[in-house]
Parts: structure tokens; C-alpha cells; sequence
């Protein structure tokens, strides 16, 4: 793994704490079905909820890049697959909700840099492991 794609994860890591905060901010909970339902799990407070919530996806995001990322570990591919495959998902459907809503919908501010910088780390994946590949050849 290179150190291309380890600094782009951390990127990543960064811009997945501000798009939770932005999320935060404008109350997603109070728009989409599903944070409402996760943050009344947690909490009768649904701020408190959300809040809870998202500090666990910003420490799950950070532990997975100090404990398996940075040191390339040896699942460490196949977390950055994840995260990057879940990050540009998060982006796709920010942006979507706030085209089918024809306006600001929370979280779309942050969430094209979380697109491009998901999609980014892909398509470093894919050429991680095409070079790989031919130096197994």
C-alpha cells in the first residue's frame, strides 16, 4: 500500500469528522428516517443520539487508519475498499437528497469532497493492485 493512499485515507478520515459535524449542525435527524431511528436507539435525546452515533463512525474511521492503515497491515486494503466504497455512497446519496429535495439538505456541502476523495482512493486501489500484479508476473 502506498503512502499515496494511506495520506488520502487519512483525508478521508478528516473530511468524514467536518461532514459529521455538518450533519450535526443542520440536524439530520430531523430529515432522514433512518438517523432519527439509529439516534433514538442510542438516546431519547435524538442530538444526543446522532452525536453518539457519529463520534463512533469519526473514532471507527481514525482506528482503522492508526491500527490498520498507517502501519500497512495486512487487511489494511481491504479496510480502505470499505471505507472508500462506503465514503463515496455517503457523498451519492447527500448529493441525491439534496437534488430530489431542490435545495440544501444536510450533510451536501461536505459531501462532493467525499465523493471525490472515495472515488480517488479507488481508482489509487485499483492501480496499487495492478502494479502489484505485474510485479508478480
Amino acid at each position: 500500500m502506498t503512502a499515496k493512499i494511506r495520506r488520502s485515507f487519512l483525508f478521508l478520515a478528516i473530511l468524514q469528522t467536518i461532514h459529521s459535524f455538518e450533519e450535526y449542525v443542520f440536524n439530520l435527524w430531523d430529515y432522514l428516517a433512518p438517523a432519527r431511528i439509529l439516534s433514538a436507539l442510542v438516546s431519547d435525546n435524538l442530538s444526543l443520539g446522532f452525536a453518539v452515533i457519529n463520534l463512533a463512525v469519526v473514532a471507527l474511521i481514525f482506528w482503522s487508519y492508526i491500527f490498520s492503515i498507517r502501519k500497512a497491515g495486512p487487511h489494511a486494503p481491504g479496510v480502505v475498499w470499505f471505507w472508500a466504497i462506503l465514503e463515496s455512497l455517503n457523498g451519492i446519496g447527500h448529493i441525491g437528497f439534496g437534488i430530489s429535495s431542490v435545495g440544501y439538505f444536510p450533510g451536501l456541502y461536505t459531501a462532493p469532497f467525499l465523493l471525490f476523495v472515495g472515488v480517488f482512493l479507488l481508482l489509487q486501489l485499483t492501480r496499487d493492485q495492478e502494479a502489484t500484479q505485474q510485479k508478480l508476473q
